[in-house]
């Protein structure tokens, strides 16, 4: 196990104060978890949807049409729902029945030497990657928060221009308090909060598109010219619709970790799958529904995001829709960045185990009884500070910065979703080499990793075609 005992004490310490007894503690020492088929819906939820995701499936339907659109959005929530329930299997070890509490605790019970560390990098690598793009989008909703408020007559996004750098100063502010919620599974309500977010603004955005599909009067947008596409153009499209679904659904990175808040009995795993089909019954019927209605209200001319289109007389709406989108980036932020702020910190307090610094908590009296005081870690408080600092400040400056980020999260899908899950789960159920079920698994990776290559590709050309025009200290547009 790679936590110690002094971790171990601190975990209790989180809990309020008051008589306790075993029924406060798991089998490994750490306290009771709660977690419910109904919670893990919601984590989950919120890790797949987001604006990125409805978008995600306009493009697919733009694509491929009204019938074969909505079969590839079907097809990849099976896939993910099939590769979410073997790794739900790797939580704990077959032989000593250990829990695996992260990602990284589950790829070193199963599998050793060079691969381990090649996760090690892809994992945290993707997790920092899915944590600046939310950095970005919610900073420039705000941004456009207050050019809708000065400018909402205006007829394009250039008429109006606002300096898109207080705002992600503001995030990165909050992001800094927010980032002092010690544990993944203390951010419960910050959770549903994100969730009812993105049924806000996705309603909006459903709504919107509805009425300009039934041609109610006065809803004016901007048109996004697309040009003439050429074959290749075409091709590379269809490949980056594919890309764009299959990574929309992928939350592999902090499923472990949401597992990891489920109580049990019953097994974790069963908990995982029953969570794991609701939510994406949901998710999937929303983005089938969106991506229909957004293609046939805008046609293949929509904005990256259709429901920001509408300037008036539904300004108000879009505003609403772009608050609700900051609020739920700012809970997504956190839940990508919780495991690599639990990595470090438990690292490091088992190297050095008795440094008060790194170790010692201070209690602030927060008047709760339920909750007890809250536990101040000097080093918790400087470490999360400083990391939310350089990623914003690289965010913002290094324009090409996320394009190579995304192109790294593009690589990452295959083995963080299909290859270690699919190796992990051969080795803890033993299954035989050239078996039927050992093929079929196979066949899904090779699958997977043909798209993953064709959405490198495809994603390659673009950030190559923009390198002529790239400037290092203007920030990221969409």
């Amino acid at each position: 196990m790679h936590h110690t005992n002094n971790q171990m004490l601190s975990d209790h310490d989180l809990l309020p104060r008051g008589s306790c007894n075993s029924e406060c503690f798991d089998d490994d020492g750490r306290p009771t978890r709660a977690g419910t088929v109904w919670s893990a819906s919601v984590s989950i939820t919120t890790a797949v949807a987001r604006p990125e995701f409805l978008s995600s499936a306009w493009s697919v339907v733009a694509q491929f049409g009204w019938v074969a659109g909505p079969a590839v959005i079907i097809f990849f929530s099976l896939v993910t729902y099939c590769t979410s329930a073997l790794l739900c299997a790797c939580y704990r070890s077959p032989v000593t029945d250990k829990r695996n509490h992260t990602y990284m605790d589950a790829i070193r019970s199963n599998l050793d030497g060079a691969k381990v560390k090649i996760c090690w990098v892809i994992q945290y690598l993707n997790l920092l990657v899915a944590a600046s793009g939310y950095a970005v989008f919610a900073s420039l909703m705000m941004r456009d928060i207050n050019r809708f408020s000065k400018c909402r007559n205006a007829a394009s996004d250039d008429a109006c221009y606002v300096n898109s750098m207080p705002y992600f100063i503001a995030f990165a502010v909050a992001q800094i308090i927010l980032s002092q919620i010690p544990k993944f599974s203390q951010q419960r309500s910050l959770i549903i909060l994100c969730l009812m977010m993105f049924l806000l603004y996705s309603g909006i955005g459903l709504g919107l598109a509805i009425a300009k599909v039934a041609g109610v009067n006065g809803i004016y947008y901007t048109e996004r010219s697309i040009g003439t596409k050429t074959r290749a153009r075409k091709m590379l499209n269809i490949f980056q619709a594919i890309g764009d679904i299959a990574q929309a659904y992928d939350f592999s990175a902090v499923l472990i970790e949401i597992e990891d808040t489920v109580k049990s009995p019953p097994s974790e795993a069963e908990t995982m799958k029953k969570a794991t089909r609701r939510s994406l019954t949901l998710t999937t019927f929303v983005s089938i529904i969106y991506g229909c209605m957004s293609f046939a209200a805008f046609g293949n001319n929509s904005p990256v995001f259709p429901f920001y289109a509408f300037y008036k007389p539904y300004w108000l709406l879009n505003m609403i829709a772009r608050a609700a989108i900051v609020i739920q980036f700012a809970g997504g932020y956190q839940i990508y960045l919780q495991p690599i702020f639990a990595m470090a910190e438990e690292t490091l307090a088992e190297r050095f185990l008795y440094n008060e610094f790194i170790t010692k908590d201070i209690k602030i009296p927060t008047g709760c009884r339920r909750f007890g005081p809250y536990k101040l870690n000097l080093f918790r408080l400087v470490w999360r500070t400083v990391f939310v600092i350089i990623s914003t400040v690289l965010s913002m400056f290094l324009a090409i910065y996320l394009d190579l980020l995304k192109l790294v999260q593009i690589f990452a899908f295959w083995p963080i979703a299909l290859y270690f899950p699919v190796e992990m789960y051969i080795v803890q159920k033993k299954i035989p080499k050239w078996s039927k079920r050992w093929i079929c698994l196979q066949i899904l990776c090779l699958e997977c990793l043909i798209v993953t290559v064709a959405t490198a590709a495809a994603s390659s050309v673009d950030l190559f075609s923009s390198v002529s025009n790239y400037c290092p200290f203007k920030p990221k547009h969409f």
